[in-house]
């Protein structure tokens, strides 16, 4: 599964620079697929959605900080944990129980990322 940021961040800012898929986003901010991997161009992720990778998509929370499901791997091939939730302080990055994915699956989503 991937991980999710709860209403109960602080936007401190510690799990953005430890993210080794760049799937970390301030709240407000617009993300790319393309941000932190090898991708550009139209793409279709291992989950079935299309982006062009070089285009700005909005973003997922206005507020707080977010992780963009279609790029987190839980550092699955980086880590042997998920490094934002390892360094949040207030352990707001979580299980997101709406993107459940095998260890496979997010390992396959690494190799789509980092070509």
């Amino acid at each position: 599964m991937a991980i999710m940021i709860t209403d109960e961040c602080i936007n401190c800012g510690a799990c953005e620079p430890e993210c080794p898929n760049n799937a970390i986003y301030e709240g407000g901010a617009e993300w790319r697929l393309s941000d932190g991997t090898s991708l550009h161009g139209p793409q279709t992720t291992p989950m079935g959605n299309s982006y062009d990778a070089d285009e700005a998509n909005p973003p997922k929370s206005m507020d707080v900080y977010f992780i963009v499901t279609d790029k987190c791997t839980e550092c699955q091939g980086f880590h042997d944990e998920p490094q934002c939730a390892a360094v949040c302080p207030v352990d707001c990055c979580v299980d997101d129980p709406d993107h459940r994915e095998t260890q496979e699956q997010l390992l396959a989503k690494k190799a789509f990322l980092h070509l």
